[in-house]
């Protein structure tokens, strides 16, 4: 799935894939802007990012689709 992070102060957003459920992510998410501490994603290579939660403007959590193939797609 796609996860856009928007960071405050910043006219730039980090966009990655990982294939972290969309529930088990919303659970890190809002339990790190609660306790105020770093948060940390992995996408499907393997890269890691860290965002402090306090800079967090909005995190956007896509569905993964399907990939249509053909001339009908």
């Amino acid at each position: 799935m796609e996860i856009k992070i928007g960071v405050k102060q910043s006219p730039r957003e980090i966009v990655m894939e990982s294939d972290e459920t969309p529930k088990d992510l919303a659970a890190r998410i809002e339990e790190s802007v609660k306790a105020d501490s770093l948060l940390s994603f992995t996408d499907l290579k393997g890269r890691q990012v860290y965002v402090p939660a306090a800079a967090l403007a909005y995190v956007e959590i896509g569905t993964e689709a399907a990939r249509r193939v053909g001339f009908g797609a």
